[in-house]
């Protein structure tokens, strides 16, 4: 077990680490979407790249969601086959969100051996979820197109 300060000296080593290896400027949070962004996540278990749909306004989220979903089969055949899509992922706070995700197991933020297999996890799928939002990115901005 990792003190508080240990861990978050690990964790900051892991991300100045990636960075270093993959000098890029990700798209994140720039995505001109309120609440609309592409995320890193690891911990103790599990690596993520993940998109999250977070407005303050629900339906919106829904409409960006559902034009994910039906975009699923491409997003799945031509970009990232191991998606997972959930309308209304629960936080730990009790907010709903939308998230699609894909999934690296069995790993450990806290095992340096398996930094490397992580940060290939991230630069490959990251790189591919950001392909498929350039490609479609107009017609998932366009929210008249729902309302």
């Amino acid at each position: 077990m990792f003190s508080k300060e240990d861990a978050q000296r690990i964790k900051k080593e892991f991300w100045s680490t990636f960075s270093e290896e993959y000098p890029r400027k990700w798209l994140l949070y720039d995505t001109k979407i309120k609440d609309f962004s592409f995320k890193f996540h690891v911990d103790n278990k599990i690596a993520q790249v993940l998109i999250s749909i977070e407005p303050k306004n629900n339906e919106h989220r829904i409409i960006y969601f559902e034009k994910i979903e039906s975009l699923k089969s491409i997003l799945i055949e031509e970009y990232v086959p191991n998606i997972v899509l959930d309308r209304n992922f629960q936080l730990e706070n009790g907010k709903i969100v939308s998230k699609i995700w894909v999934e690296l197991n069995n790993i450990s933020l806290y095992n340096k051996d398996s930094w490397q297999e992580i940060y290939k996890f991230f630069n490959h799928n990251m790189n591919m979820f950001e392909l498929f939002f350039y490609e479609y990115e107009n017609y998932i901005k366009d929210l008249k197109a729902n309302l």
